[in-house]
């Protein structure tokens, strides 16, 4: 193993594929600079008719993704900022989640659509939305959100081999976070949750960047006897539903941790199947951390009061279970 950058863990797995496939074509928002550095040196390596920038209109560049994988290509389509996926929804809602189901499966679409999302950097409330429940709601396409390189690696790769469009987000100024990354083609299973840290006082689902902030918590709370079993999903759709609900169930308490906004968030989701399917495990009420129902703001004091973190996820622990700051569970 060795430590990479997530971004690294991105460049290296889009190199690894385009070499094997040629089929692979990678487009959007200043692919040839990288901004983000996670497709740099990638049109030297594979060629201008493979990796080339596009016109600032997300509307071309969701579309044509759906038109190049009908047509038998598998399309990287990168769109920058999570927010700018919201220009080019028609193509992404109304055509690649239901081409496949609507011609009976003659139409494969391996569409990765990829971007940065969330807050944490200051970009201001038209660059810092969570919206990857909106993508959940689709049916028909996948959503994955990596939390470490290692899961940037395998989750991208499997996400490049699937026939089906897969929405991928990469958070928003973590792209320069060190984490160990398996040698080799990493690869891991779309739907498969990983457990990060095993307890048996809290069941804990963290989102996307929220399962750092969770394992700082967990691992505090552990200093104090608290037991959190840490569960990261990777991917909301397919949602790995038996694994959180084996914890609680187990456990018998939930908290989720979603940087989406409250209303609708895919916190809600989860707390919903739990409070449907494991019911009677239940010892307490299920809590939610995520952030309010208001536009993200640009100034770095009041995002980051808005942002869960170790604190506040700690608290939410610690009042479901009655144990105050201080007090050994």
């Amino acid at each position: 193993m060795a430590k990479k950058r997530m971004i690294q863990a991105i460049n290296e797995t889009l190199d690894s594929e385009m070499a094997k496939d040629p089929k692979i074509v990678l487009f959007g928002e200043d692919v040839e600079i990288s901004l983000f550095g996670d497709t740099v040196g990638l049109k030297d390596k594979h060629g201008a008719h493979r990796v080339r920038n596009m016109p600032i209109s997300e509307t071309v560049m969701s579309g044509m993704a759906v038109g190049a994988a009908a047509a038998g290509y598998k399309v990287v389509c990168h769109m920058m900022f999570g927010n700018f996926m919201y220009t080019g929804f028609d193509s992404i809602a109304n055509q690649a989640s239901k081409l496949r189901y609507m011609t009976a499966g003659q139409i494969s679409l391996p569409i990765v659509y990829m971007s940065v999302f969330g807050g944490g950097r200051s970009a201001a409330a038209q660059h810092s939305d969570a919206m990857h429940p909106m993508f959940m709601n689709l049916g028909g396409i996948k959503v994955a959100l990596p939390a470490t390189p290692a899961d940037a690696a395998g989750l991208l790769r499997a996400s490049i081999h699937d026939p089906n469009p897969v929405v991928f987000l990469q958070a928003a100024g973590r792209g320069g976070e060190s984490g160990e990354v398996p040698d080799g083609e990493v690869i891991f299973e779309l739907g498969k949750a990983a457990t990060v840290h095993d307890g048996d006082d809290v069941t804990m689902v963290a989102i996307g960047a929220m399962v750092r902030p969770a394992l700082r918590a967990a691992k505090r709370l552990a200093e104090d006897g608290i037991g959190v079993d840490l569960i990261d999903p990777r991917t909301m759709v397919p949602l790995d539903t038996e694994a959180i609900l084996s914890s609680v169930r187990r456990t018998g308490r939930l908290v989720v941790v979603d940087e989406a906004r409250d209303l609708c968030s895919a916190a809600s989701h989860v707390a919903a199947v739990c409070a449907d399917q494991c019911f009677e495990a239940l010892k307490a009420p299920i809590k939610r951390v995520t952030v309010p129902d208001l536009a993200m703001p640009y100034s770095p004091p009041l995002e980051k009061a808005l942002l869960p973190n170790e604190g506040s996820i700690s608290a939410t622990v610690r009042d479901l279970l009655g144990k105050p700051a201080g007090v050994e569970a």
